[in-house]
């Protein structure tokens, strides 16, 4: 199965994270990410489970940051995950909904504090570094449109 996510940061060093209410990784924080429906592109993916999972309805996708395969408890995944950026909101908090039960903001300092999926801690701290650094990291859409991702 396909699977998306979106890392997105605040300008307050957070990083929007939900707790999983289904399996795989029940119970676990993870970023905000479910399977590709038929049809859809991976970036419209990637949107529609950031609004089902925290009520976030404006985001921009910027670059493809990693890309991850998971073979846990019956569960086949590849899954992208996209560096967003929320454009309605990333100074209010977010409302868990859809096969979440709890998302937030969680400051990077304190990241130790949640029990993450495994692997999401490295991508998620260096995603911020980049991203901090004035770099875009990983793949492009050059026209935004195609679908595409390249190295820039």
């Amino acid at each position: 199965m396909i699977g998306v996510s979106g890392i997105a940061f605040n300008c307050h060093r957070e990083v929007l994270l939900i707790r999983r209410n289904q399996a795989p990784a029940q119970g676990l924080w993870s970023i905000p990410g479910g399977k590709m429906e038929p049809g859809e592109t991976l970036v419209d993916a990637c949107r529609r489970e950031i609004e089902e999972e925290t009520g976030f309805n404006n985001t921009r996708v910027l670059s493809l940051v990693a890309l991850v395969e998971r073979n846990i408890e019956s569960f086949h995944y590849v899954i992208a995950d996209f560096l967003v950026e929320i454009l309605d909101g990333e100074n209010r908090p977010p409302i868990a909904n859809s096969d979440v039960s709890e998302a937030c903001w969680v400051a990077l300092d304190r990241l130790d504090h949640y029990e993450l999926v495994p692997g999401l801690k490295d991508i998620i701290e260096n995603t911020h570094r980049l991203w901090q650094s004035g770099t875009l990291p990983g793949l492009v859409d050059p026209n935004g449109k195609t679908g595409d991702f390249i190295c820039t």
